[in-house]
């Protein structure tokens, strides 16, 4: 991490040797940068004291590799290199974006899809599930005992996509219509990063909204400017590793989709630009049930707030992620002192947010993709 006191009139005299004694959730090179930078973190100390003491529920994950994904990447001890690496898939399919060996800039103008989850079939969902979804999934355990995978899978980092869309959809069921009684579900995903080059992961919302037609808009300037406006229809599931899978024939996944409950679609759209700026352009295909911004960074961006206030003014609901808390709390003081807007989903824990940490954060806080949501 960074010196927090990095740029505030003389240089840094080395890396960070020291942490804020009060909230431990930053750390100086120097006590002189320490000093120097209190008068900004002052507002923030008790904030980040109350954060750094749910660390340990920030960590939680019912996974055999919690340790080694948590606690051992945010202390250094373990790589998100070495982690895949250890699993076979460092730098494989969909799980060479997991790690900063591969730029993502140089491969969004690519944009090549892996339809391989590049995992034995008993580790990835390659196939339909055996049994009906229950009513509500809560976490990651209910998911994986749901789909019959083992705990030791890392499937979870790349099923966080489409899990943050089921998730959205659960706590704000009480404001979208009542998915019971129709057959689409439309959803405009704002600012989608990484996910353009794991979109086969998306798939796996056939087996969480059996019966619909789910219609995902992706919407952001990653996409690249000659895949604008392309439609994407995900028939299955990703693919296992396996040659002798029946997740390989076109065949058994017609047979299985026609005698089963689980015939669903989904279908993508990519669409380049700021939201607010084409909006209007994709609302007249296809108006919104839901929007979804994942990591926004809303405090980060400027250009967030023309499409808050186009989101507010539109009445629909929004579930936004990011990778901190105080990511979140940033964001709402943000949202409400230029544009007068309050949360109506407050911050909450993501229990679907990815299970491995992020490496490198300008604060001591645990990191995760996803890992705190809220909304308007």
């Amino acid at each position: 991490m960074e010196c927090a006191g990095k740029g505030r009139g003389t240089r840094c005299i080395g890396p960070v040797k020291r942490r804020c004694a009060r909230c431990g959730a930053v750390g100086y090179c120097s006590v002189s940068h320490q000093i120097s930078h209190w008068s900004a973190h002052k507002e923030e100390c008790a904030r980040l004291e109350e954060q750094m003491k749910h660390a340990d529920a920030l960590n939680a994950f019912p996974f055999t590799y919690c340790q080694e994904a948590t606690v051992e990447i945010c202390q250094k001890r373990v790589s998100r290199c070495s982690f895949l690496n250890k699993r076979g898939i460092h730098q494989v399919g969909m799980w060479m974006y997991e790690c900063k060996c591969h730029p993502l800039s140089n491969s969004f103008d690519d944009l090549r899809f892996h339809y391989c989850w590049d995992l034995p079939r008993m580790l990835c969902p390659c196939r339909g599930p055996v049994s009906p979804i229950s009513d509500h999934l809560s976490g990651w355990e209910d998911y994986y005992r749901w789909r019959h995978i083992p705990f030791h899978s890392p499937v979870a980092l790349l099923l966080q996509w489409p899990m943050l869309i089921y998730h959205a959809i659960q706590i704000t069921s009480a404001r979208i219509f009542p998915i019971g009684t129709s057959k689409e579900l439309r959803v405009h995903y704002v600012g989608p990063e990484k996910e353009l080059l794991q979109l086969p992961a998306f798939g796996e919302l056939q087996a969480l909204f059996p019966g619909m037609q789910i219609h995902i808009v992706l919407v952001g300037p990653a996409v690249p400017e000659h895949r604008d406006g392309e439609t994407i229809t995900v028939g299955g599931y990703a693919r296992c590793s396996e040659t002798d899978c029946d997740c390989k024939s076109a065949s058994s996944h017609e047979s299985e989709s026609l005698n089963t409950a689980y015939d669903s679609t989904v279908i993508l759209q990519l669409r380049r630009g700021c939201y607010h700026d084409i909006y209007r352009n994709i609302s007249k295909e296809s108006f919104p049930h839901l929007i979804v911004a994942p990591n926004a960074g809303i405090a980060a961006y400027s250009c967030w707030l023309p499409t808050i206030e186009l989101i507010h003014e539109m009445n629909v609901p929004a579930v936004f992620s990011d990778y901190c808390e105080e990511a979140c709390h940033l964001a709402a003081h943000c949202m409400n002192t230029v544009a007068g807007i309050s949360f109506s989903l407050p911050i909450q824990l993501n229990p679907f947010r990815q299970p491995m940490a992020v490496e490198d954060n300008a604060l001591l806080l645990p990191c995760y993709s996803n890992c705190f949501l809220f909304g308007i």
